[in-house]
């Protein structure tokens, strides 16, 4: 082969060496066009956005709280504004109209500024996160405060009710037709503010904010009865001529008895009462989804506050080592926390798993 070459270079005469020898060398340009510069751009930009998506998926566990909050805080919010401009004026109409039944809503209205605050409040201690005193978080402090609200309702109930029992005794009087307008009013917004409180606070597992939503919907109820109480005052007085502070005797008797609802609810997450079956299954499913995981002797979860601590007896291989057997606990504490975003974290006693199948076991 060499030989080849050799006489194949004696055969080219010295001008064209000299000549080629002087030549510049051309250099082939590859074409900037769809086969190189845009692909390599459009695979930059799918790594970009599959390591921002993935980044998103390891940070949404960790950003649940912080969005907990302000949903917490908007509703709250929102609440407090609409029951203030509610009970002011309910308060100023219903006294300008003599009307017991409308001022009696005027002060329930004024109650709900004051539960919103308070759950206000019980969010923003709620979700500080764990210290050297409180390892579990402050989460009770939100269920604590669902349980003041619900002992505040309750007291706001019966010196309503009381009130309206005094009217009644006393001089009969016709209230104006114009007491009538803000108990409509009262009852279109408390409708809307209801639901919107009701559904952010089963959203971020809120006992405070479903309180606060009951007590809108109270607030609606007793408005209705209010109007028409206030309605057959004006239309019939002679015939109806209690109807108004009736009708406050039982927007106070409502009250009471979502205070006592709020109270019943509120103490059994304090007891550690354990959640549904199907949020206890929906925790055992996600822990056995984990290789080498082969079944859930015990499972227990307490609420906190937002969020749930479960504590996990997980059946491993007896023949595993310790390490392997922590490395397993360690995965399904992860995957449930990541399954289930309202778990706050997993606590994994490990067991040896009875003889018999373990189809679940990594080989």
């Amino acid at each position: 082969m060499w030989e080849n070459a050799a006489t194949a270079a004696s055969l080219i005469a010295p001008g064209e060496k000299a000549e080629s020898a002087r030549a510049p060398k051309r250099v082939r340009k590859r074409p900037i066009g769809r086969t190189h510069f845009p692909s390599q751009l459009k695979l930059c930009l799918k790594c970009s956005a599959f390591n921002r998506v993935e980044q998103l998926k390891r940070l949404r566990v960790s950003l649940i709280p912080v969005d907990a909050e302000q949903l917490g805080r908007r509703a709250s919010l929102a609440g407090m504004i609409i029951s203030g401009l509610l009970a002011i004026a309910k308060i100023l109409v219903g006294w300008q109209a003599g009307s017991q039944a409308v001022i009696a809503d005027g002060a329930e209205s004024a109650t709900d500024v004051l539960t919103s605050l308070a759950v206000l409040v019980s969010l923003g201690v709620a979700v500080r996160p764990p210290d050297e005193d409180h390892p579990y978080g402050h989460g009770r402090f939100e269920i604590l405060t669902g349980l003041v609200l619900g002992h505040v309702l309750t007291l706001t109930g019966v010196i309503i009710a009381w009130r309206s029992i005094v009217v009644m005794l006393g001089p009969r009087h016709t209230p104006a037709p114009y007491a009538m307008w803000p108990l409509a009013v009262s009852i279109v917004l408390k409708f809307f503010l209801s639901a919107y409180k009701m559904r952010t606070g089963r959203k971020i597992g809120s006992s405070a904010l479903v309180a606060d939503a009951w007590n809108d919907a109270v607030d609606m109820l007793s408005g209705s009865v209010a109007l028409i109480a206030v309605g057959l005052s004006i239309l019939r007085p002679a015939l109806f001529h209690n109807a108004d502070p009736i009708g406050g005797v039982l927007v106070g008797s409502i009250i009471v008895v979502l205070g006592f609802k709020v109270i019943r609810e509120t103490t059994l997450h304090l007891m550690d009462t354990m959640p549904d079956a199907k949020t206890m299954k929906e925790i055992r499913a996600s822990a056995l989804t984990v290789a080498g995981a082969l079944g859930v002797e015990k499972c227990f979860a307490r609420k906190t506050g937002l969020r749930y601590h479960v504590d996990l007896h997980l059946e491993v291989d007896p023949d595993l080592t310790v390490r392997d057997s922590h490395s397993i606990a360690e995965q399904v504490r992860n995957k449930v926390k990541h399954d289930l975003p309202w778990v706050a974290d997993v606590l994994v006693h490990v067991e040896p798993h009875p003889p018999g199948l373990r189809q679940n076991c990594a080989e």
